[in-house]
């Protein structure tokens, strides 16, 4: 299903969501290597900047290509660091897309994961006129799980991802309702 493309940039108070690209494997390679994405999320495998650019060309790139959409990469307005990344994936099992999102530790616990998923979600909601979306998250999770819930979404019931060995639990929140 194909929605009208997301804008490869967003911007909020404090933040600039710019589409990932090829400078941003080394982002990538620290994210999927943090302790709390692997445990909350799973263990991608990948260990060197040439394995993170190819899981990049192969599974963000391609959501760009295939769907329109697919994560940002965070900064300060006033500093072009990476913090992390937030925004929609594609999950074949799940009839709309999802939300996700991952910061380096050094910026978790200010708000910014809350502030770039709420971006993420009002432009999905008006510009990409998407009418649900989807959050699948580990439920010892609290602070993904504290986060869905502030955006407004729904727990719903639990499911098992293809290849994984523990269920997650799905939430889902309707974006069309408040559409006209």
């Amino acid at each position: 299903m194909r929605h009208k493309a997301a804008l490869p940039q967003l911007e909020t108070d404090r933040l600039q969501l710019r589409w990932l690209n090829d400078d941003d494997a080394d982002l990538m390679l620290a994210i999927w290597n943090d302790p709390a994405f692997i445990r909350y999320v799973g263990d991608r495998g990948v260990r060197t900047l040439d394995e993170a650019l190819s899981a990049m060309r192969e599974g963000v790139f391609k959501l760009y290509r295939d769907f329109g959409y697919g994560p940002y990469r965070l900064s300060l307005h006033d500093s072009d660091e990476a913090m992390g990344i937030c925004g929609l994936f594609k999950r074949e099992n799940l009839e709309y897309p999802d939300i996700g999102y991952g910061l380096l530790p050094a910026f978790c616990g200010k708000g910014y994961a809350f502030e770039a998923a709420e971006a993420v979600v009002r432009h999905a909601r008006e510009h990409m006129r998407l009418p649900e979306l989807c959050a699948i998250v580990t439920p010892e999770n609290t602070r993904s799980v504290h986060l869905l819930e502030k955006l407004g979404m729904m727990a719903g019931k639990s499911i098992r991802m293809p290849g994984d060995d523990e269920d997650v639990v799905l939430y889902r929140s309707r974006l069309d309702e408040s559409l006209t």
